[in-house]
């Protein structure tokens, strides 16, 4: 599987986390939309952090969480955590 691949998997799962939490579709969200532009509150951008964090095992570190403002942003944290927690 090559990298592009994995990318492709991982933003279509956080663009699908974001979908279910927001009850969007998930054609509606694009990876370099902010949480703005979809008028995510907040308490929104907390709900999908948390729902982030259960769907991949993670926990992202409270100093990075005013730093996530779009979905861009969370994937790439995603890929981050995802790259410590397996020593990659």
């Amino acid at each position: 599987m090559s990298a592009g691949a994995i990318d492709d998997a991982l933003v279509a799962r956080v663009i699908g986390v974001i979908a279910k939490t927001q009850h969007l579709p998930a054609e509606a969200i694009g990876i370099d939309m902010t949480f703005a532009e979809l008028k995510f509150d907040s308490l929104d951008a907390m709900n999908i952090l948390f729902a982030v964090e259960t769907e991949f095992g993670v926990s992202v570190p409270d100093e990075l969480v005013p730093q996530i403002k779009s979905v861009r942003q969370m994937v790439e944290g995603m890929r981050k955590l995802l790259a410590e927690k397996t020593g990659s």
